[in-house]
């Protein structure tokens, strides 16, 4: 008789966590693991983590110190676990601090995740694996349980070689490593024949794939080729490698949606030199200029940074400015805070106050929904491509799906409408929301 073993997977931070949680679930159900909905019903509990930024490292910590008291109470056999950008930063700090929880796995050990949880089972010890971020990963063609019943992830860069003077990744992650053309379309291809229609490409810089000679361009021409595909997106570009060429390149493809997110962190010259960002002010607004040339219905989503050490009130008004020149579509705004080992938590001081952050933030996100709902509101009376997705909220015949640039539309329709793609005409927007019918 099979042995019963059941596990879930809660993951804090970006994409590329999540896709790594999908890889993690797919290898644990090919060894015979069943995934549950919630803490109380599993053998195996990982919380996959991220230390980007301080709120999503607290969360992860209280989660899996809460999870501690159903094992402690109720489930005294069940193995925790910490993975991700946290464990492989502090991992042996963790261990030692949590001594709970029985496996600790890194950034490039996360693809061993079964049979180190066996070996844990065996020995009822304590596992710390945490390799040389810098070492080769692994990775193949692997088992992936993707969460969204349209659209799937693929990473196809690890690592980052950019050094923002911000970031942690490069000390999580390690350096860029591509991985194969051929890898990438295997398993995008297999993706295809389960029936997702939408491919969104993953990397901390995907711009700088390249494996072979055969670079992010061409990766893109390979993928648009894939029969059965209909949308190509992909995940975070860095505005210094966004060159010419591979603006044509993705004008020229029609399945890779006219939605680019480009962080541009701050309008400032002097934090862009601070962050290391490497590009000026002047230089990414002639960027987005070349963009909108090539590409006229493009959406443009970026990041921006309050807060930053040094930021003075001309400095957050030159982002003001540039938001409102730009017109971005959504942005995905952040306070400052310092992360280990950065050169910026090392070199500078954390001089703004923090009720200047909050109100920065707050001034800089009341801009953005005035430009998001301008945008919208510029669809009205447009016939939009909507991607299906799922089921409205408001439940009845509501459904929810995307355009090509990445706007959700809510509009009626039958549930067998869902993975397939629809024209909605626009009747009504609001900033994060667009409203339609079919036409």
């Amino acid at each position: 008789m099979t042995e019963d073993k059941s596990y879930i997977i809660i993951t804090y931070g970006c994409q590329m966590n999540d896709y790594d949680s999908g890889v993690m679930a797919g290898l644990l159900e090919a060894h015979g693991w069943r995934r549950v909905e919630n803490e109380e019903e599993a053998d195996l509990v990982i919380v996959n983590t991220c230390s980007v930024r301080t709120g999503a490292e607290q969360r992860a910590i209280g989660r899996i110190t809460n999870i501690n008291r159903i094992k402690k109470w109720r489930r005294p056999g069940m193995i925790l676990c910490l993975a991700g950008c946290i464990a492989q930063q502090r991992g042996e700090e963790i261990a030692t601090r949590f001594p709970f929880i029985d496996l600790v796995v890194g950034t490039r050990d996360f693809v061993n995740i079964p049979h180190l949880v066996e070996q844990v089972r065996a020995s009822g010890n304590q596992i710390v694996a945490i390799s040389n971020i810098h070492h080769p990963l692994e990775l193949g063609v692997p088992h992936t349980i993707q969460k969204h019943p349209v659209r799937a992830e693929v990473t196809i860069i690890y690592g980052c070689n950019n050094f923002c003077s911000y970031c942690i990744v490069p000390y999580v992650r390690g350096r860029e490593q591509s991985r194969p053309p051929e890898e990438i379309l295997a398993e995008i291809n297999s993706l295809v024949e389960q029936g997702y229609r939408e491919i969104i490409l993953l990397g901390q810089n995907v711009n700088a794939y390249n494996y072979n000679g055969v670079d992010f361009a061409g990766l893109l021409v390979r993928v648009n080729s894939i029969d059965g595909l209909w949308r190509i997106r992909f995940v975070t570009s860095h505005p210094k490698d966004t060159t010419p060429h591979l603006i044509e390149t993705i004008a020229s493809l029609d399945k890779v949606c006219e939605n680019l997110h480009l962080p541009v962190q701050s309008g400032s010259n002097k934090i862009l030199k601070r962050m290391n960002r490497k590009y000026t002010r002047e230089y990414y607004l002639e960027l987005i200029e070349r963009v909108r040339a090539r590409i006229p219905d493009a959406a443009i989503s970026t990041d921006i940074i309050v807060g930053f050490p040094g930021e003075t009130e001309d400095d957050f008004e030159q982002t003001l400015e540039l938001v409102e020149r730009v017109g971005f579509d959504s942005a995905f705004t952040f306070m400052y805070t310092p992360r280990p080992y950065t050169k910026a938590s090392l070199e500078f001081e954390d001089d703004v106050p923090l009720a200047i952050k909050k109100e920065r933030l707050k001034r800089l996100i009341e801009l953005q929904i005035e430009n998001s709902l301008k945008k919208n509101r510029a669809l009205i009376g447009t016939k939009q491509e909507v991607l299906v997705e799922k089921s409205g909220r408001k439940g009845g015949n509501q459904l929810l799906g995307r355009t090509r640039g990445d706007k959700i539309v809510a509009f009626d329709g039958e549930k067998t409408m869902i993975g397939k793609l629809v024209n909605v005409k626009i009747t009504d927007a609001f900033p994060h929301t667009l409203f339609g019918e079919i036409t």
